[in-house]
């Protein structure tokens, strides 16, 4: 099983910032490990484990902001599709623009 964390937390005041700091960094003490912005993931082994760890989030969510939790199982989180878009750069890669003296 995958135990799925999504937060959305406030970073507008220097208080804020720390607590949302504070959340991130007791995601990746506890073994959790980042997906996306703001998404992290850890595997659990059974539903007594991801339960166990729902309710740590539970006590360590700030008082501000939303923080959501999905438990997938293994099965459904190897269908997931990944996709990414192509780097853009600025750099000019031709020789079009090039004079010869």
């Amino acid at each position: 099983m995958r135990v799925l964390v999504f937060f959305d937390l406030p970073t507008e005041t220097t208080a804020d910032r720390r607590e949302y700091a504070k959340f991130r960094r007791k995601l990746l003490k506890s073994g959790y490990v980042m997906m996306q912005k703001s998404v992290y993931i850890k595997l659990a082994l059974n539903s007594t484990y991801s339960e166990k760890f729902i309710d740590e989030i539970r006590k360590n969510r700030p008082a501000k902001g939303l923080v959501q939790v999905l438990v997938i199982t293994e099965k459904q989180y190897s269908k997931m599709e990944s996709f990414n878009g192509a780097a853009e750069s600025d750099v000019v890669a031709t020789d079009a623009r090039l004079v010869i003296i």
